[in-house]
């Protein structure tokens, strides 16, 4: 094997780290505007809706 095709075997890829790293921060934008506790409350709704008391 030559060094060239070794260094690459070994190198690390970026774009997984860079996905990875958008994604948890719009997680935590996500988090911080208070979107878990709307989507919660959208939930209730449509299954109170559903049952028919809503």
């Amino acid at each position: 094997m030559t060094s060239e095709k070794r260094r690459r075997e070994h190198q690390l890829r970026k774009a997984p780290f860079f996905a990875m790293g958008v994604a948890l921060a719009l997680l935590l934008g996500g988090i911080a505007t208070g979107e878990p506790a709307r989507i919660l409350e959208q939930a209730v709704r449509v299954c109170l809706s559903c049952i028919g008391i809503g």
